[in-house]
C-alpha cells in the first residue's frame, strides 16, 4: 500500500488563545509520533493552498466573504463562541482545503492508495453558511464534492468518528442522496445534533450516538450495526473519513473512553469496505483530538493501518 500524508508549516501559524484545545501542539505531537521507523515508507507531501472557488463547492459566497472579513491584521480575534482567527488563519484554512483536494486527486490518479491530511483548523462543524466549533471551511465536504466534479464519482461515503457530531457535514449533505454521511459521536454533547432520527431528506444520514461513558464495546457495536451496514447497502465509489481522535479515553472534552486500538480497528473495517467497493480509495482528514498523547497514539495507529493495509 502507498500512503501519502499531506502537511504544511502554515498549519502551525493558525494561532489561538493560550489554553485553547485546538492548538498547534496537536500537529507537533503527531509529527513526533511519525518519527518512528514504522513510518519510514510514508510519503509526506507539502499541501497546496486552495483557490477560493473550491470553498464554494460546499459553502455560500457570503460565508467565504464573512470569514475573510474576520481575519485580523494582527493579534487574535474571536469569530464565534469557540472559533478564533489570527492573521494567517485564512491561509491555513485554505491550505487545509487544498490538502484535502490534492489527496483526492492523488488517490484517483493512482499516485497513492490512500492518504491522510494532517491539517488544522479542522472542518466538520462548519455549515454551509456558518463557522463554528473551531472550524472555518468543511474540507471533507469540499473533498466529496470535488471527487464528484473532477473524477466523476457517483457515490461518496463520509464516515465521521470524531466524538463531536459533524453537524456541518450533515447540514451540507442533508438532501444529497449521492453522499452517505455516517457518524458515531457522544450525545448529549456539543453541538447538540446527531440524533438517530436525523436521517436527511434522502435518508442518506446515519447517526449512531453514544452515551457518555460508553467504551470500546458500545462503539464497535454501533459501528458494525449502523455504519458498516449502511456502507454495505450504499456501495460507495469513494470513502472519506473525518478522523477525530477525541473519543480517546484521555481526551478532556468528552467521555467515550476509546483506546487507540479502537481507531485501528475502525480503520481496518473501512479499508475492507473500500477494498470491496471502490478499489481501496480512502482519504482521511484530521478533525478533533485534544489530549496530545491520545491524539498522537491514535492517529499514528490509524495512519499505520492505512500504510499496512
Amino acid at each position: 500500500m502507498t500512503t501519502q500524508l499531506y502537511e504544511n508549516p502554515i498549519f502551525l501559524e493558525h494561532v489561538v488563545p493560550e489554553g485553547h484545545p485546538e492548538r498547534p501542539d496537536r500537529l507537533k505531537a503527531l509529527n513526533l509520533a511519525l518519527e518512528h521507523p514504522n513510518f519510514a515508507e510514508l510519503k509526506r507531501v507539502e499541501a497546496p493552498k486552495a483557490s477560493e472557488d473550491l470553498v464554494l463547492l460546499a459553502h455560500t459566497e457570503e460565508h467565504l466573504l464573512s470569514i475573510k472579513k474576520w481575519i485580523p491584521e494582527e493579534d487574535i480575534t474571536q469569530i464565534e463562541a469557540d472559533t478564533f482567527a489570527s492573521p494567517l488563519s485564512l491561509d491555513a484554512a485554505l491550505t487545509a482545503v487544498g490538502a484535502a483536494v490534492a489527496a483526492v486527486d492523488a488517490v484517483f490518479a493512482g499516485e497513492a492508495d490512500d492518504a491522510f491530511v494532517a491539517a488544522r483548523p479542522p472542518g466538520h462543524h462548519a455549515e454551509k453558511n456558518r463557522p463554528m466549533g473551531f472550524c472555518f471551511f468543511n474540507a471533507v465536504a469540499i473533498a466529496a464534492r470535488h471527487a464528484k466534479r473532477a473524477h466523476g464519482v457517483e457515490r461518496v461515503a463520509i464516515v465521521d468518528w470524531d466524538v463531536h457530531h459533524g453537524n456541518g457535514t450533515q447540514d451540507i449533505f442533508w438532501n444529497d442522496s449521492s453522499v452517505l454521511f455516517c457518524s458515531t459521536h457522544q450525545m448529549p454533547l456539543y453541538p447538540g445534533t446527531g440524533a438517530k432520527e436525523e436521517t436527511g431528506v434522502k435518508h442518506n444520514i446515519v447517526n449512531a450516538p453514544l452515551s457518555p461513558n460508553s467504551g470500546s464495546e458500545h462503539f464497535r457495536e454501533a459501528f458494525r450495526t449502523r455504519i458498516l451496514a449502511a456502507l454495505d447497502n450504499f456501495r460507495p465509489d469513494f470513502v472519506l473519513i473525518s478522523a477525530g481522535f477525541d473519543a480517546h479515553y484521555r481526551d478532556p472534552l468528552a467521555q467515550i473512553n476509546l483506546m487507540a486500538e479502537d481507531f485501528d480497528w475502525a480503520t481496518g473495517r473501512l479499508m475492507e469496505v473500500a477494498g470491496k467497493s471502490c478499489g481501496n480509495r480512502i482519504v482521511s482528514l484530521l478533525e478533533g483530538g485534544y489530549d496530545l498523547e491520545g491524539l498522537a497514539e491514535s492517529a499514528a495507529m490509524h495512519i499505520l493501518r492505512l500504510i499496512r493495509g
